[in-house]
């Protein structure tokens, strides 16, 4: 029989396993945290000690969960990109007014300030990669649908498609040149709203050109 320091012992252990994930899991968004604020702010080539002090971790740390800069990029935009696809999945359950969920989430996309870690995606992210091309399908899906129910609903110009709302939620949320993104902060909301009231059906003007779908903007790729 076990004495009671033996039993302690397998307590101690049987709870420090647990404790330690959870511990690195904060880590890890923490990590993930700062370093979508450094490269809004600066780039993909943003100092990795800088963002390991923000996050209020050492450099070891840092690099035991990403060990290296792309993989910390490629956790980044993943992290952004399955944030967006999960408030997007949010808006179409939560919201009976189809134009209010589309709302929710453009402004939850353009809060991830994706257009700014966009320049980050031709030198060191790699769309075709499984992992990201799955997130990213998924908020083209939610996108489509979003559409989707508010145009059926009357709610949305017909003439536009997903990849005008892609494009759009890309350059409001992309500082000028020049310009600080602190500076731009406080009239970000501003013109998402004027973009989602142009949006609104019935339209009042009629745009050039055709609808800018996903298709199109593959063709790059």
């Amino acid at each position: 029989m076990g004495s009671a320091t033996d039993a302690t012992k397998r307590v101690t252990v049987g709870c420090a396993a647990p404790k330690g994930r959870a511990d690195a899991a904060r880590n890890r968004e923490r990590i993930l945290t700062a370093a979508r604020e450094a490269f809004v702010v600066h780039g993909a080539d943003a100092s990795l000690d800088e963002i390991a002090r923000t996050a209020g971790v050492g450099n070891a740390t840092l690099y035991r969960h990403f060990p290296d800069r792309d993989s910390l990029v490629h956790g980044v935009m993943h992290a952004v990109t399955e944030r967006i696809a999960e408030r997007a999945d949010k808006a179409l359950a939560e919201e009976e007014d189809s134009f209010e969920a589309l709302r929710r989430f453009v402004f939850a996309a353009v809060e991830e300030r994706i257009g700014a870690l966009c320049p980050m995606l031709s030198s060191r992210f790699d769309p075709t990669e499984p992992q990201s091309l799955a997130a990213r399908t998924r908020v083209e899906r939610l996108t489509q649908e979003l559409i989707r129910r508010a145009q059926q609903a009357g709610e949305v110009r017909t003439d536009i498609d997903v990849g005008d709302v892609m494009i759009a939620l890309s350059q409001l949320s992309r500082p000028l040149p020049g310009v600080g993104c602190q500076r731009i902060e406080r009239f970000v909301e501003r013109h998402v709203q004027l973009f989602l009231d142009g949006l609104r059906a019935p339209a009042k003007s009629q745009l050039p050109g055709h609808a800018a779908t996903l298709e199109e903007l593959r063709q790059d790729h």
